[in-house]
């Protein structure tokens, strides 16, 4: 079994971004005989080339990009591992890391994560929080990666629990001259007559949509897939195209960009936030108790609006 000593992974990947075995030698304030030779080494472990020396500088190969990319991600695990650590030498009692997906993040949980770490019984506790698509969610609680997550009940949930969290509203945006502009709520179906913007395939409300248009008989005319609200919603300022996307989210954009939101009145448009952890007694007390405090906040959550317009 091949095992990656850290220090010479850390100098393998200094070496691929300064293109340059001195400068590296110099940053480590190691001679550049030695960092040469821990990359031989790696080289020799590997069994294959890594590195393409030449005169204009040190360049990885394919399976050198290929070893950068797990390289990173080892190191920035390796460092994390250390800093969580350093937290409970200084007196955290609890650190959690907390997945959620983009429209979870970019709604009300920052905000409910910050008045819990707030309360003085929680003090001790810090609660990192980390964007990621709802599939990975689960697979990385499966594997240990975090002990919470945040995603949409709509999610393959296979394996793990679910408590109710909040819940948002689906409305289609638009700029102030679009037809649909002037309606004070519309079906999905009615979109889809109109150009749309929206947020790449990977995410779970991509597929909702995609799934409610077979429903209907149509397809989805998108115009762009983008990675941010933020974008998608700038594209609509353009009059590039209409978007779905949470009320929740939209109207925070709405009054700056001078867009209009229209409530969808399909009862899928509603959404659940959940939950997710693989089993209660596994979580630590700070994590049972964030998991309590989260649940709490969707149980006084408002229903959302279903017939303003923005």
């Amino acid at each position: 079994m091949r095992e990656f000593d850290l220090v010479s992974l850390r100098l393998f990947v200094a070496t691929c971004d300064a293109r340059s075995i001195a400068r590296v030698g110099e940053k480590f304030n190691i001679v550049p005989s030695a960092v040469s030779k821990r990359l031989q080494q790696l080289e020799t472990h590997t069994g294959v080339d890594l590195l393409v020396r030449s005169k204009s500088g040190v360049f990885p190969t394919p399976a050198g990009e290929t070893l950068l990319e797990y390289a990173r991600s080892m190191l920035f695990d390796a460092d994390r591992a250390v800093r969580d650590m350093d937290a409970f030498v200084s007196g955290i009692r609890g650190k959690i890391r907390l997945l959620a997906t983009l429209s979870a993040v970019a709604e009300s949980l920052p905000e409910d994560v910050a008045n819990f770490m707030q309360e003085k019984r929680h003090q001790g506790v810090q609660v990192d929080i980390e964007e990621t698509l709802s599939r990975d969610i689960v697979r990385n609680l499966h594997a240990g990666v975090a002990s919470v997550g945040i995603c949409w009940d709509a999610a393959e949930l296979d394996g793990v629990k679910t408590r109710p969290y909040r819940r948002d509203h689906l409305g289609v945006v638009t700029h102030p001259s679009h037809p649909l502009a002037t309606l004070r709520s519309c079906c999905f179906e009615d979109t889809l007559d109109y150009e749309q913007v929206g947020l790449h395939p990977q995410t779970a409300g991509y597929r909702l949509l995609a799934r409610a248009a077979e429903a209907a008989g149509k397809q989805i005319q998108y115009r762009s897939l983008l990675s941010t609200f933020d974008a998608v919603l700038r594209m609509v300022r353009a009059k590039l195209g209409i978007t779905v996307a949470p009320i929740e989210i939209a109207a925070t954009y709405a009054a700056a960009l001078g867009l209009k939101v229209i409530p969808l009145t399909d009862d899928w448009a509603i959404r659940q936030l959940v939950i997710c952890y693989r089993d209660e007694a596994i979580l630590s007390p700070a994590a049972k108790s964030l998991v309590d405090y989260l649940a709490l906040q969707g149980e006084s959550d408002a229903p959302p609006p279903v017939t303003q317009s923005v």
